[in-house]
């Protein structure tokens, strides 16, 4: 599972065999995880992080270069 990015004591990070799913990331911190959906930034799950802590984060560029390189 690729880390993307480590900030302020979160990881952004996504699995590499996760068929059929849409561009997305996990993002965890301490015991909370959320998942994002990178095109339209939503929120695909949350378990643990206050409002304040999910954050917009613009990883599609990466998805997309660790799955669709060249």
């Amino acid at each position: 599972m690729p880390t993307i990015l480590r900030v302020n004591g979160f990881r952004v990070y996504f699995y590499s065999h996760e068929p059929g799913e849409p561009p997305h990331v996990h993002v965890d911190r301490g015991g909370a995880t959320a998942k994002v959906w990178l095109e339209s930034m939503t929120l695909a799950g949350n378990a643990g992080f206050s409002a304040g802590e999910l954050r917009r984060v613009d990883c599609l560029e990466a998805w997309h270069g660790f799955f669709h390189p060249g």
